[in-house]
């Protein structure tokens, strides 16, 4: 999604590979970063804050036209999926029943294929409706929201 919102700002394609290899490796930091935040506040805070930054990325892009502002939204980026993806996965862990693990880990890697869909999905469709990449991306944020808020009423398990 971000290279296609990339072309459309005007970005070359050596500079996209660029900024996505940059992202990579903020990611690096920010992942073991937010994996000791969670040791302190715990992983569910920190899963909540990543997706509050992930709104505030979605608000930022929205206004973005230029390649700087793509820079900082990838550089956003980098600070939040790493941990993201690694606490979710190890949050999910501790709340489903070890003996069914296989199990439970397959609805969860259904789901996440799911989610790779709906989001481009909404994306692309919103932005065909409006002839505006901005407004596809903004709608992300009631994906954002919805999942946000549910996630509100998961309780943690203390191992």
């Amino acid at each position: 999604m971000a290279t296609s919102y990339g072309i459309d700002l005007g970005i070359s394609a050596t500079t996209l590979i660029l900024i996505l290899l940059v992202t990579q490796l903020i990611a690096f930091p920010f992942t073991i970063l937010y994996g000791f935040f969670a040791k302190k506040w715990g992983a569910k805070c920190m899963i909540l804050v990543a997706i509050i930054i992930y709104l505030i990325i979605c608000i930022y892009a929205v206004f973005m036209d230029t390649v700087v502002d793509f820079w900082i939204l990838a550089i956003l980026v980098g600070t939040s999926q790493g941990g993201i993806q690694a606490l979710s996965r190890s949050f999910y862990g501790k709340i489903i029943p070890k003996e069914r693990s296989n199990e439970f880990y397959g609805f969860y890697n259904i789901f996440g294929k799911f989610s790779a869909i709906i989001g481009p999905a909404l994306l692309g469709v919103i932005t065909q409706l409006t002839g505006n990449t901005s407004y596809g991306v903004a709608s992300l944020i009631v994906l954002f929201i919805i999942g946000g808020t549910l996630f509100l009423f998961v309780r943690e398990k203390e191992i």
